[in-house]
């Protein structure tokens, strides 16, 4: 009797789409027992990486037509990846699972040999199509390390304080040991701790001029790259920043949780608007004195009152003029689960929900310039209500 696993998920998982793990048995005759199952015992854990924990779940799979085990973690871990991305900077999941084999001799359960897998990771986030099952997250954006998906060229405010996010952990891949930022001025490096064995799988560095670490002087900068190393190897494609000057409105800097569970940003400073609308119910009181001797009512009372007072606050926000690079990350906006509106003199993080449902996507060869506008309502309300 032989169980042996037969697919497995990527290194790093995406947690909202498959994890897959398939099992096979090779002995032929247990396959014959209607009551066979292949079994699974799930340890996940957070912190360090040599910390497995204990069993957690245990999940079954009867046989399918093909005599194989087909097991789909991707619901399980994703529901105990619940922190929010702008709380938890290193949000991910390290996950193994023993399988063996089960099946019922007679009244007795006759349980096969233990084959446990390797330790694998699970970050907050989800494939699109058509990537296939089990792909490195490394082979899916061409500036990893760097967790997004560009674009290539993005502008720059010399007052944006955001940070963004790096993968330094142990995938199969070189880990990232700096960053390098190379502009019209000079070039410096931005120092990021890799790790093996600890919690500190993503490591957070300076993306825009203001952030606290930038390594760059701001004085005269015009643009800048930003470029992941291990010492002296570049690793995956840099990102360049072109510096822009401030437009006469106000400019609004949204980020929003991408798809490895990270964060991308934009500046929107065009045209901006806030909207406020308020929603009522009212009833009719009983007016005047009916316990009292005598009946009479108050001139200032009313016949008609709220008893449901509630408000929804709006912001819409225009784009300057964009290339068709953005339409990838515009489509992880629109389906993205935490967004925020950046305050860059305090950094408060201010919550809102895209209102914008349908968008029709532009390219250069048809439109030539390429602006959007997308809508917000506020996750706050005006009145504090727990």
């Amino acid at each position: 009797m032989s169980l042996n696993i037969t697919q497995t998920p990527a290194t790093a998982s995406l947690a909202q789409s498959p994890i897959i793990f398939t099992v096979a048995e090779s002995n032929p005759v247990l396959l014959t027992s209607s009551s066979f199952q292949y079994l699974g015992e799930l340890y996940y854990w957070t912190g360090s990486i040599i910390n497995s924990g204990s069993v957690d779940y245990t999940i079954s799979k009867f046989p399918n037509t093909a005599k194989v085990g087909i097991f789909d973690l991707n619901r399980i871990i994703n529901s105990t990846l619940t922190d929010l991305a702008a709380t938890n900077t290193s949000n991910v999941m390290y996950f193994a699972v023993d399988f063996y084999t089960q099946y019922l001799n007679g009244t007795l359960f006759v349980t096969g040999s233990h084959v446990k897998s390797n330790l694998y990771k699970a970050l907050d986030g989800y494939g699109v199509f058509p990537e296939t099952i089990g792909q490195q997250l490394y082979s899916k954006s061409p500036y990893w390390p760097l967790i997004t998906d560009g674009p290539v060229t993005q502008s720059a405010l010399i007052t944006n304080n955001t940070s963004a996010s790096i993968y330094t952990g142990d995938i199969g891949t070189t880990q990232p040991t700096k960053i390098r930022y190379t502009s019209n001025l000079s070039t410096a490096d931005y120092f990021v701790s890799s790790s093996t064995n600890t919690e500190g799988q993503e490591y957070l560095y300076p993306n825009g001029p203001s952030a606290a670490g930038f390594p760059l002087s701001t004085t005269g900068l015009e643009w800048y790259t930003i470029q992941p190393y291990a010492s002296s190897t570049a690793l995956g494609s840099p990102i360049r920043y072109e510096v822009v000057c401030n437009q006469k409105y106000p400019n609004v800097r949204i980020g929003w949780k991408n798809r490895y569970g990270r964060f991308d940003y934009l500046n929107f400073n065009m045209v901006s608007r806030t909207s406020f609308t308020t929603m009522k119910k009212t009833y009719q009181p009983q007016l005047g004195s009916w316990e009292a001797s005598t009946f009479s009512y108050v001139p200032y009372g009313s016949s008609n009152l709220n008893y449901v007072v509630d408000s929804t606050q709006g912001l819409s926000v225009n784009t300057n003029w964009v290339s068709e690079d953005y339409n990838n990350i515009f489509k992880q906006l629109l389906v993205s689960d935490e967004i925020y509106v950046v305050n860059e003199t305090t950094s408060e993080l201010t919550p809102i929900t895209i209102a914008t449902s349908n968008i029709v996507f532009k390219t250069g060869v048809v439109d030539k310039l390429i602006q959007y506008q997308f809508d917000f309502n506020y996750g706050q309300a005006y009145k504090l209500i727990m």
